[in-house]
Parts: structure tokens; C-alpha cells; sequence
């Protein structure tokens, strides 16, 4: 039964829909093996939700009252979690409406809520309306938009798909494993160890004292995923690009007009680009130029980076293009704020300036009802004193353009900070445009 109402959701084409849509969006250019998607993730988290309720059933389904009710809700939650998602990975609503509507707060998450909502309705899914209701809580559980509860009882199965309490959850197992496989990097956080040591108590997945480190690994290989792989300097370079080629072509193919009507948004996926790409219209001049240029690889060009000084993090404004452009030295050429494009990018452990590790309760044993928190020094001293690092990183839209804006982003750390924060200077050969090289 369980298998059957999964698969009534499976089989419709909003679900199928995840296959168009690639996890890690233009990663693949850089990393050629990235080519899985949103459909095979959302799998992955179905199954891995379905083996972490079984075993807590297993080894405290008596003590817990963990029904059949329970383990098809969060069975469902994990297979619809990222039903809404938008295309390219997160650049669709962190990078790309954020320009195209002022104050944009939508999110995949409430847009997964009111996808659920549509499938039921649309496909005559015949299924309990409170198992829906918790479906939907759980998936919002880690957001900034999450409801109040409809219930108080079983907190614990909240923390399962989306974990809004530490962060702990089989959506961030799923993805860490497979996205450091599908980019041919090592992976040396073990999540069946947790799957087989946790326990509730007091309403609260716990783990085991002895895999503090178990879980630190998991949180840095995350980071490690977002420094070499989702901001790869690359990549960023092409999704800005993308960005651009959105934001040309949304007033004629109205990418942006359908993102609260779920009937129309399920057809929205990554084959837009080959839309854009495809269509002689005049009004797609400029976004297909932007297209062609990613696939003949002349990409925005990648001028420097730096970290933001650890004292100046509680204080930091977003750099714009705007603030290179008026850090330029007079003499030269001229720039302007549409030759220049800035990443402000954050990486963290999941939990801004704060020790995620601090909001996971741990226990001694299994003989043991006490559970508690455990401070770094008890653990090592090799352990990181800071948390978040926030990396600008600055491109030029053409390759002659590479000396000015370097410089002047020079300019810019000596007039903010005192000191230039970059690790090292532009190479020459990049400063040195040769159009026949």
C-alpha cells in the first residue's frame, strides 16, 4: 500500500518533470560527471527517510508510537521535498528573480507545498488529507516560512527530511554522497553510522557522544562541496552568464510570470535554454549571444577573489558592481557597472556564525536517558573558531576589460579594509587581453 500511493505521486508528469532538471544546474561544465538530477535526489531521499523511520520503529517503535500513519508521511515528504524546485539548481530564485521582481521571497520549498496541493487535486490522489497536512510541515520544517504544527506530538519526525533544529537530515546525506561521486571527489562522511546509532529522547533525534566527529565531517564536507564545486570559479562565470540570459529574455517568454501558478510552473525546467538558444526572435538577441558564448567558452572572465576579514563578517555589506567601478583610478579606460559582475558568496556549516554542532544533543550509551551538548574544547583543538566565510568574487564581461576591473578591485580592498585581502595579484597573461591569442 505504501509503495502504491508513492508511485501514484511518481507517476505524474509534475514529478517527472525532476528529470529535466539537472541537481548542480551548469556544474557539469566543469565537472563533466554532474549530470544527475532533481528526479534520482529525490529518490535517494525517499529511500534513505524510509530506512531512518523504519529503524527508529525497529529499536523504539513501542516507546515511540511510530505508526504506519508515520512512516508513509515522512516517506512521502522525502519524495516530494523538491517537487517546486526551480532550474539550475538555486540560481532560478536566489540569483535570477531577485532581479526580476523587487522584494522576491519565493522559495522551493512553498512552492513543493502548493505542487503537493496541485498533484492531489489534479491527478484525484485519494489520500488522507492530515497525512498531506504533515507532509507539507515537514517539508517547510527548515525553512524560514514554516508553519505552526498541527500537531505537537512526534516532533521528532520533523527533523527526518528537512532538519530546521541542527541540520541533521537524509536530504543532506543524499546529496553530499552523491554529489561528491557524481564530481569525483572523495567522501569520507559516513551517514550509515548515524542511520544505525541514533535514538530519540525527549522528542529529539540524539546521537551517539562517540560520533561527534562523524557529524563535524559531515558539515565540512559540505562546505568543502560549496569552495570547490558549487562556487568553482567556473561555474560561477556560467551561472552569471545564465543570470544575464535570463533576465534578457523573461520579458518576451515571461519565465518569471507563473512561479505561484503551480499548473503552469511544473513546466518550467532547464530545456529553457535551449529554448532561448532555438528562437530567432529579435527580442532574444542578446540572451542567445549570452547562450553561445557559454557554449563556444568565452565565458565572463574571473579577475580575483577574497575572503572577508573574520572581524568585518557581523558588519558586511554585499559588494556591487557599483563599488568597483567607483574604486577605478581616473586615467585608462572607463568602466561601467554592466561590465562588471560580483559573487557574494556565503559558506558556512549550515548554521551562519554559529557551531552547528552546538544545537545537536548527544548521550553516553545506551543505558543512558541523559542527553547532552558537547563543547568544542572537550573535543579537539584542532577544531575551526570560525564558522562562515563570505568570498567576493569579481569577473569582467569581456576579456579587455580584466586589467581595469582587477585593479580597481585592488582598489576597493585598500579603501575598505586597509589592506588588499586578495591571496595573490591577477596573473599578467590574464590582464594582457591578446583578441588573437
Amino acid at each position: 500500500m505504501h509503495n502504491l500511493l508513492s508511485l501514484k505521486f511518481i507517476d505524474t508528469e509534475q514529478f517527472q518533470r525532476l528529470r529535466e532538471l539537472k541537481q548542480l544546474g551548469f556544474t557539469n561544465m566543469v565537472y563533466p560527471g554532474a549530470v544527475h538530477s532533481r528526479f534520482e535526489h529525490s529518490l535517494g531521499v525517499y529511500w534513505l527517510a524510509s530506512q531512518c523511520v523504519e529503524k527508529l520503529k525497529t529499536y523504539q517503535g513501542l516507546e515511540l508510537g511510530i505508526n504506519r500513519f508515520d512512516i508513509q508521511t515522512v516517506k512521502l515528504a522525502g519524495l516530494l521535498h523538491d517537487v517546486g524546485h526551480g532550474p539550475f539548481s538555486h540560481l532560478f530564485e536566489r540569483e535570477f528573480l531577485p532581479q526580476v521582481i523587487s522584494g522576491s521571497d519565493w522559495s522551493h520549498e512553498q512552492m513543493s507545498v502548493d505542487m503537493v496541493d496541485y498533484i492531489v487535486d489534479e491527478h484525484h490522489i485519494d489520500v488522507d488529507p492530515q497525512m498531506i497536512r504533515r507532509v507539507k510541515e515537514m517539508i517547510l520544517a527548515s525553512s524560514e516560512y514554516a508553519p505552526p504544527r498541527s500537531s505537537s506530538e512526534k516532533s521528532f519526525l520533523y527533523d527526518i527530511v528537512a532538519n530546521g533544529r541542527n541540520g541533521i537530515d537524509v536530504d543532506k546525506f543524499d546529496y553530499l554522497l552523491r554529489d561528491c561521486r557524481a564530481c569525483g571527489l572523495g567522501c569520507n562522511f559516513e551517514f550509515r553510522r548515524l542511520l544505525e546509532t541514533m535514538r530519540v529522547l525527549d522528542d529529539e533525534i540524539c546521537y551517539r557522544a562517540k560520533d561527534y566527529l562523524t557529524i563535524h565531517k559531515m558539515f565540512v564536507t559540505r562546505a568543502d562541496l560549496y569552495r570547490t564545486v558549487y562556487t568553482h570559479p567556473k561555474v560561477k562565470a556560467i551561472e552569471l552568464m545564465v543570470v544575464d540570459a535570463l533576465v534578457h529574455a523573461n520579458s518576451y517568454l515571461g519565465i518569471s510570470s507563473n512561479i505561484h501558478n503551480p499548473s503552469e510552473y511544473w513546466k518550467l525546467d532547464d530545456t529553457i535554454i535551449k529554448t532561448i538558444e532555438t528562437t530567432p526572435n529579435q527580442e532574444l538577441k542578446e540572451a542567445r549571444e549570452l547562450i553561445l558564448r557559454i557554449r563556444r567558452r568565452k565565458l565572463y572572465q574571473f579577475c580575483n577573489e577574497y575572503p572577508v576579514p573574520k572581524d568585518m563578517l557581523d558588519n558586511y555589506k554585499k559588494v556591487t558592481a557599483q563599488d568597483i567601478v567607483c574604486s577605478q583610478k581616473s586615467g585608462g579606460v572607463t568602466l561601467k557597472e554592466e561590465d562588471v559582475a560580483i559573487c557574494n558568496v556565503k559558506i558556512d556549516l549550515t548554521r551562519g556564525k554559529h557551531n552547528p554542532l552546538e544545537s545537536i544533543h548527544f548521550f553516553k550509551d545506551y543505558e543512558s536517558d541523559e542527553k547532552f551538548t558537547i563543547p568544542d574544547d572537550r573535543i579537539s583543538h584542532l577544531l575551526p573558531t570560525s564558522y562562515q566565510d563570505m568570498i567576493v568574487k569579481v569577473y569582467a564581461k569581456k576579456p579587455e576589460l580584466v586589467e581595469a576591473i582587477s585593479e580597481a578591485f585592488e582598489n576597493f580592498q585598500l579603501k575598505t579594509y586597509g589592506i588588499k585581502a586578495q591571496a595573490h595579484s591577477t596573473p599578467q597573461k590574464k590582464r594582457r587581453y591578446n583578441p588573437f591569442i
